[in-house]
């Protein structure tokens, strides 16, 4: 974990320190589905071809914004997800990429908080570094923010993540990370990876639920502990307004049950990233339909790939 302080900070508002009076009330009104038809970056034919950003930034409303990581720089292609509240913002994974030549998001991050906080004056604003799970696809750029002043940035193993969360005293526990007016529900959702975490933004009613629930293949390293998360993810979202389910990665082609190949780097047919709540039950189903025998099966929007 690396945490450097920030500037100095001037006075409190309800036990969090502002230096002005730019609060925002992310709690005034329920959440409603915004319109995500993005046409998300996808590759290119090859590489000479290439035009797209290394990352491109869709701001879903002013306070939240949706990364993509070009295919150019790594076939992952994993999105990642940047939310400011009153106090700090959290990024939420950092990428395959380590290089900030190839893949700048720390410039990129920069740039977005300096454009909200021009909107939002505050000093001593902050950023918190979370991951969805310990993947290298999702933390490769962690070492952009290693020395970034006013940062922390939490590791993503399973004892850093679970301490910091308070799983390990009780994995059932939904953790609460407050960025100042804005609080983010945090589930501990095993069985893709032993520290998969998902995360549920009130304001905004998106689940981020990382590699667990995507439009792709559904690597499931654990099958009894990613059946435990699913039901605990139905229950959850049963009980809340959530507007749109968003993984980490798109990996399905628009034609049903077909997906692209492991390592393609141009994907001109792509479904939208998200998905509604009630796939997680058609999951579920699958999960309940696919038994013990344990080998691979495609449905619709998503591919079962137990034993992995």
């Amino acid at each position: 974990m690396c945490a450097v302080p920030g500037p100095p900070r001037r006075r409190t508002h309800g036990g969090i320190v502002h230096s002005g009076s730019h609060l925002v009330d992310f709690t005034g009104t329920p959440p409603a589905a915004r319109p995500l038809d993005v046409r998300w970056i996808h590759g290119s034919p090859s590489a000479k071809h290439n035009t797209d950003p290394d990352i491109q930034v869709h701001a879903y409303d002013e306070h939240t914004f949706i990364l993509r990581q070009n295919m150019a720089v790594h076939y992952e292609a994993p999105f990642l997800f940047l939310l400011c509240g009153n106090e700090r913002a959290v990024l939420i994974d950092t990428g395959a990429t380590g290089s900030a030549e190839f893949f700048p998001l720390r410039r990129v991050v920069d740039g977005l908080l300096a454009d909200w906080l021009a909107g939002h004056p505050r000093d001593g604003y902050e950023l918190l570094v979370l991951h969805t799970h310990g993947h290298g696809d999702h933390i490769a750029g962690d070492g952009q923010f290693a020395d970034r002043p006013g940062t922390t940035v939490v590791g993503a193993d399973r004892d850093t993540a679970w301490r910091y969360f308070g799983f390990g005293a009780d994995p059932d526990a939904v953790a609460h990370v407050d960025l100042g007016g804005r609080v983010l529900e945090c589930l501990a959702t095993p069985g893709h990876h032993e520290a998969a975490v998902t995360y549920y933004d009130a304001a905004t009613g998106l689940l981020l639920t990382g590699d667990s629930v995507y439009p792709g293949r559904l690597y499931i390293e654990d099958v009894a502990a990613f059946t435990r998360s699913l039901d605990r993810l139905i229950e959850f979202a049963d009980r809340r307004p959530v507007t749109h389910v968003l993984g980490c990665h798109i990996e399905m082609t628009i034609e049903p049950g077909v997906d692209y190949p492991v390592r393609t780097t141009y994907q001109p047919d792509e479904p939208p990233l998200q998905l509604a709540p009630a796939h997680l039950r058609r999951i579920r189903d699958a999960l309940t339909e696919l038994g013990t025998d344990h080998t691979w099966r495609a449905y619709s929007d998503f591919v079962l790939c137990p034993g992995t």
